[in-house]
């Protein structure tokens, strides 16, 4: 398929995962109800609880179990933004997105590389790996939907990554996120827009809106990139299904007119390699 619609979800999830859950399952019948054959969630859709959340097990716990339902039902393919997992050797929980396809089945999984770690200039420090374990693999997959790439939140930050992802032939990376606010309206639509542009390559952006238990508001500003950099869908500040269409011819086209995956010096540079 060249050519189809995708719902792109905004949540403001809380600390009560079958609420969570319960809206995700809505949000996923009004995108189908609007063409979607593709519905994408943020970064840990199913439950926030100010860090605490109980990590679940992929693909048999309730949040995964769940989509994979909605997925057989409606015939589509969900990608489940993040949620907590638990990680096979105890040390601490993972960041872990899936896909699934329209038979529920998990064709990729991948977990979050990059920490958000850093001291803030008064001297506090915000630890992510403190609570979660990082990936160690990047993840594309073919589908009949296009050749995917998975990104989670703070990776947008690397542009290696994305870099890699194009170069495998990625021409839709997803990018579920938990912004705040101060980053978020100074950085994210730039950060994504230079995504696609660098890339040629749609970059879709499902992100979490609404202040949560003892951090600074969501930023939301779901949206997606065409590979031209144009914005063709954006999310109003509220929890809401937001509609775009991928092209991708549009994105073949586009490579052609500016040919920088081909143009690359990697006789010079050759860190990353296809």
């Amino acid at each position: 398929m060249r050519k189809y619609m995708i719902g792109v979800v905004q949540m403001d999830t809380r600390e009560n995962k079958e609420e969570n859950l319960k809206s995700a399952c809505a949000f996923i019948d009004e995108a189908v109800a609007k063409g979607a054959k593709l519905v994408t969630f943020p970064e840990v859709f199913n439950v926030i609880d100010n860090g605490e959340e109980a990590p679940e097990e992929i693909p048999h716990g309730r949040t995964t179990a769940l989509m994979s339902q909605k997925a057989k039902e409606h015939g589509i393919w969900i990608h489940c933004g993040s949620i907590a997992e638990v990680s096979e050797d105890g040390d601490r929980k993972k960041n872990t997105t899936v896909l699934l396809n329209p038979q529920g089945e998990v064709v990729a999984k991948y977990s979050k590389l990059h920490m958000f770690d850093i001291t803030l200039p008064d001297g506090r420090q915000t630890m992510e790996s403190a609570r979660y374990k990082p990936g160690t693999e990047m993840v594309h997959v073919e589908t009949e939907l296009g050749h995917f790439g998975l990104t989670i939140c703070y990776d947008i930050r690397f542009p290696e990554l994305y870099r890699y992802l194009a170069l495998q032939g990625a021409e839709v990376i997803f990018t579920p996120s938990n912004f705040t606010t101060p980053t978020g309206k100074d950085h994210w639509e730039t950060i994504l827009k230079t995504r696609a542009i660098e890339n040629g390559c749609y970059i879709v952006a499902a992100a979490q809106i609404g202040r949560k238990r003892g951090t600074s508001d969501s930023f939301g500003a779901s949206l997606v990139v065409d590979p031209w950099g144009t914005i063709i869908s954006k999310a109003n500040e509220r929890a809401c299904v937001t509609m775009a269409e991928i092209d991708l011819d549009y994105v073949q086209q586009i490579r052609g007119r500016i040919p920088s995956l081909k143009n690359r010096r990697n006789d010079i540079y050759d860190t990353i390699k296809k």
